[in-house]
C-alpha cells in the first residue's frame, strides 16, 4: 500500500509540475522596448501572445445608452495593440473611443504623425454622451510609435468644443448661394434641389462589378457634396468613395482644409476593388467648403491617371 501511495504522490507532483511550466511558460516578461512604450504614453498596458496592449478606457465618461447606465468595461475601453512585424518594425492597431468634439482633433494629429485612421463608426444608439470608435493602424520602431501616438492619446478627455471647431455659432442667415462660383471651384457642375445644390462625381475609373453588373454612379459608387445656405456661411455635407490607398491622403486634404470627418466604413461587400467611403461636414463660406471638397477630390483617381 505504502508502495502505491508513493507512486501516487509522485504522480500528482509530476502533473502539478506541468502546471507550473504551463504557467511560467504563458505568462511573458514584457520587454524593454515596449515597457519604454509604456512609459512614454503614460498608460498601463499587459503583454500576451506577443503582443503588447495599452488601455485606454473612458472611465472619465458616465455613459448611458437608451437611459440604462453603463459600465466602462461594457464596451468603451479604448486601446492600441502593438506587436513585432519583418524588418524589425513594430505593427500598430487599435480602438480609440472618441466623444463627437474629440473625433477630429485627434483624427488630424493621427495623421500628422504618421498614423492611418481605417475606420470610424459608432457602436451605440441612443448613447448620451455621444460616441465614436476610430480604428488606427501605423508601424514602425516602437518608441518612435509611442512618442508618434502621445500626442493623440493626450488629447482624448481635453478637447473642449472651441478647440474642435464644433463651438456654438450664430443662427445661419436666409440667402441663396453662387453656384456658378462653387461649380468653377470644384470643376463640375451640380442639380439644384429647393434650396440645396448637389454635385455628384462618379468613379468611372473603378471597374466594379457584382454578379457581372457593373456598379456605376447610380448604383451608389459616387462622390458627392451638397451646399446649403449663403456665400458667407454655407454648409456642405456628403460622401466621398476611395480606394484604399486614397483613404490617408483623402482624409489629410479634408482635415488640412477645415472639413470634419464623420464616419470611414463599406457600403459593399465582396467588391473588388475595395471601395471604403467617407462622409464629411463643414460649415464656413461657401469658396472655403467648396475649396476642401476639391482638395479631397484631386487624391481620386491617381492610380488611373
Amino acid at each position: 500500500m505504502r508502495g502505491i501511495a508513493n507512486k501516487l504522490a509522485i504522480r500528482v507532483c509530476f502533473i502539478l509540475s506541468l502546471g507550473v511550466i504551463a504557467t511560467v511558460g504563458y505568462s511573458q516578461e514584457t520587454p524593454s522596448d515596449y515597457q519604454e512604450v509604456l512609459k512614454i504614453v503614460g498608460k498601463t498596458g499587459d503583454y500576451k501572445s506577443n503582443v503588447l496592449k495599452v488601455n485606454i478606457p473612458r472611465s472619465d465618461l458616465h455613459m448611458n445608452v437608451a437611459g440604462y447606465s453603463l459600465p466602462t468595461p461594457f464596451g468603451f475601453g479604448g486601446w492600441f495593440a502593438m506587436t513585432k512585424g519583418e524588418g524589425g518594425e513594430e505593427v500598430v492597431m487599435g480602438d480609440l473611443v472618441l466623444t463627437q468634439d474629440e473625433v477630429n482633433p485627434v483624427m488630424s494629429s493621427l495623421l500628422e504623425h504618421g498614423f492611418e485612421v481605417t475606420a470610424l463608426h459608432n457602436h451605440f444608439f441612443w448613447d448620451e454622451p455621444r460616441v465614436f470608435f476610430m480604428h488606427i493602424h501605423g508601424h514602425g520602431k516602437a518608441a518612435e510609435l509611442a512618442n508618434q501616438i502621445k500626442p493623440a492619446i493626450d488629447l482624448i478627455g481635453h478637447v473642449k468644443p472651441a478647440e474642435s471647431g464644433n463651438s456654438p455659432k450664430p443662427s445661419q442667415k436666409q440667402g441663396t448661394l453662387d453656384t456658378d462660383r462653387i461649380a468653377k471651384i470644384v470643376g463640375h457642375a451640380g442639380e439644384q434641389t429647393g434650396p440645396v445644390y448637389k454635385i455628384t462625381l462618379g468613379r468611372d475609373d473603378l471597374d466594379v462589378k457584382e454578379m457581372g453588373a457593373k456598379i456605376n454612379a447610380r448604383m451608389g459608387l459616387n462622390t458627392w457634396a451638397a451646399f446649403v445656405g449663403t456665400n458667407d456661411d454655407a454648409a456642405i455635407a456628403g460622401d466621398i468613395a476611395m480606394l484604399e490607398s486614397e483613404v490617408t491622403p483623402t482624409l489629410k486634404a479634408l482635415r488640412s482644409n477645415g472639413l470634419d470627418v464623420v464616419a470611414i466604413h463599406h457600403h459593399m461587400i465582396n467588391s473588388k476593388p475595395v471601395v471604403i467611403f467617407l462622409h464629411y461636414w463643414g460649415r464656413g463660406p461657401a469658396d472655403k467648403l467648396a475649396t476642401g471638397f476639391k482638395a479631397a477630390v484631386d487624391e481620386l483617381g491617381k492610380e488611373s491617371k
